[in-house]
């Protein structure tokens, strides 16, 4: 048997690729859309990817299915309850999927969603204990799948809670101790509320250290699951929805169209927002006016879709070399309304200073300084989730997650890295922001470059966004 386990870090997502070496056949779970690395890993095993299976419908990103089925030709396959506007293969409870002697078992386990399903991996059909266990969104390390996020289309989290407490004590926790758990998200996530790091346990070991695993009633493990779920994305309903329609494909590749200045301001009078993808002291330093800020460092795809709605037109202002990367990844949550990309942007800033501003920016000491003064206190917005909070806090902010940000208020946005730079961005796209303090020194003359001559990148450091396999790449087992 062949397993491969793929862990996106910037989305907390893990796909996987299970073949079998006797017959060359393979399948692929919960695949991300970007689908060349499947691709390529397959061929390099003398593996046909002939199906692909999702576990549910996935709300934190738009999965490849479709593109995998047509680069390799694969049936598409969901669970009994699942309902699309393509052609799929339903799998039904018990069913058994053979690939030689590797096998596949369906257990249907609703609660995460209607349609979710786990996949037990025999590497016999005849073996006593299953090599592992795909949980999805039902069984996390650590948690379980979230039961709220259907509340809008007809079910309530109760009525979802109480099906994923069948799901896990009638079919999950029956398999035997030592079987691998393999999930579909790790920490990060906000498909539940206390993901672990790991990214691959066992059923014993869940037992003894999963929260909601506890002994327990069906009652106290719907109260317990029900309350303090993190706040869903905006994204996530559109992302749901996404997956079930016939959408066009990602073309991987496909560099984004070179846009100039003017055409960026027609776009923009056209209702497009300008996503300047820089680090955020390079934005703060100079970036267009109006122009949003989501470094493309950490958790880029999922902060953009908490600032920006879904179907936006969207302009990138990129590190030369990097608009491919952010196109991808934005297209991984479903954001595929990428309009093109400001050519040679430090040029434009250079020659154009009229529509350039830069953000006030201060330390944590200046702001000690400004609140300790006699100076009025300004309103102080802590744009981080609960988790991060929980770590410290400045007494008197206002806690609001990024998403949720009252109108237009006079105030300063607090938060750790690339949040604070989202917070203070879109606190400036409703003028709140303090902007007493000294801009920034002017950008270094090093980034002014002559048109064309572009900054070099090394894709294969990706700030947590790049594929890694866990435990081993590629296992043979």
């Amino acid at each position: 048997m062949r397993f491969q386990q793929y862990y996106l870090d910037c989305l907390s997502q893990a796909s996987y690729l299970i073949g079998d070496e006797t017959t060359g056949r393979a399948v692929v779970v919960d695949p991300r859309r970007d689908v060349e690395e499947y691709l390529r890993d397959a061929e390099a095993m003398g593996l046909r990817i002939e199906l692909v299976i999702e576990t549910h419908f996935h709300a934190d990103f738009v999965s490849g299915h479709l593109e995998l089925a047509a680069a390799t030709g694969a049936e598409i396959a969901f669970g009994s309850a699942a309902e699309t506007e393509f052609p799929i293969r339903h799998l039904r409870d018990g069913e058994r999927i053979s690939l030689g002697e590797v096998t596949l078992e369906v257990l249907e386990t609703p609660g995460h969603t209607p349609e979710s399903i786990c996949l037990v991996v025999w590497e016999h059909p005849e073996d006593e204990i299953p090599y592992g266990v795909l949980t999805g969104d039902t069984l996390f390390i650590g948690d379980v799948g979230r039961p709220d996020l259907l509340a809008s289309v007809g079910f309530t989290a109760e009525e979802m809670a109480s099906r994923l407490y069948d799901s896990l004590h009638d079919k999950l926790l029956r398999l035997p101790d030592e079987t691998r758990v393999f999930p579909a998200h790790g920490a990060g996530s906000a498909c539940g509320k206390s993901l672990s790091t790991e990214t691959v346990s066992t059923i014993g070991e869940q037992k003894r250290t999963n929260y909601a695993l506890r002994p327990m009633t069906r009652e106290e493990f719907v109260r317990l699951i029900t309350e303090g779920q993190p706040i869903a994305p905006g994204y996530f309903s559109f992302d749901a929805r996404r997956n079930r329609e016939a959408r066009g494909l990602l073309s991987e590749h496909e560099a984004p169209e070179r846009l100039d200045l003017e055409r960026v301001r027609a776009l923009c009078e056209s209702g497009a927002v300008v996503l300047d993808t820089r680090d955020p002291a390079d934005f703060a330093a100079a970036h267009l006016d109006g122009a949003i800020n989501v470094g493309l460092g950490g958790r880029f795809a999922e902060m953009v879709g908490a600032v920006v709605e879904p179907g936006t037109p969207i302009v990138l202002v990129s590190e030369p070399g990097s608009e491919v990367e952010a196109k991808v990844r934005l297209a991984r949550i479903g954001y595929d309304t990428v309009e093109g990309f400001l050519s040679d942007p430090y040029r434009v800033f250079q020659e154009h200073p009229e529509v350039v501003v830069r953000s006030s920016r201060i330390t944590a000491a200046e702001l000690a300084d400004i609140l300790s003064s006699d100076a009025p206190r300004p309103l102080l917005v802590d744009v981080r989730n609960p988790a991060e909070r929980s770590e410290g806090v400045i007494d008197g902010a206002l806690p609001i997650p990024l998403a949720e940000l009252p109108p237009p208020r006079r105030g300063a946005a607090l938060g750790g890295g690339p949040i604070s730079a989202r917070g203070v961005l879109l606190c400036e796209r409703v003028q709140v922001v303090d902007r007493s303090q000294p801009a920034l020194k002017p950008w270094p003359s090093r980034r002014l470059r002559p048109s064309g001559r572009l900054r070099s990148v090394d894709v294969t450091v990706r700030s947590g966004c790049g594929v890694r396999s866990a435990p081993t790449r590629p296992r043979r087992v």
